[in-house]
């Protein structure tokens, strides 16, 4: 299973996300859920460094992606619109495939990995 945690600051202002696992849809390289939800989560990497040119704490490895963002930048319109559409984005895969995704919001502040 693909789980995906998105984690809210006390402002409930998003804040960072952790994905980890395998969607498990297909075999390896066939699986359109697990590159789905990639893409989206990577997409939001994308725009968050290069679109709204903020810095992001990342650490990706086969399996698992880490991102979180500094408070000073969660009230801007551009990283709001970034990560609550990737937010949308994967919640809406998640209800369609739930045997192969679960999608969490943890309301804590999310500490530097």
């Amino acid at each position: 299973m693909l789980d995906v945690t998105f984690y809210r600051d006390d402002l409930d202002r998003l804040s960072g996300l952790f994905a980890s696992g395998h969607a498990d849809f297909a075999e390896h390289g066939q699986d359109i859920v697990c590159a789905a939800v990639s893409a989206i989560l990577l997409t939001a990497r994308l725009g968050l460094e290069r679109c709204a040119q903020i810095p992001v704490e990342a650490a990706q490895t086969p399996g698992e992606l880490h991102l979180h963002w500094e408070a000073s930048y969660r009230d801007l319109e551009s990283v709001r619109a970034i990560v609550t559409t990737a937010e949308l984005a994967t919640e809406e895969i998640a209800r369609r495939f739930p045997e192969h995704i679960s999608v969490r919001r943890v309301r804590e502040p999310r500490t530097a990995f």
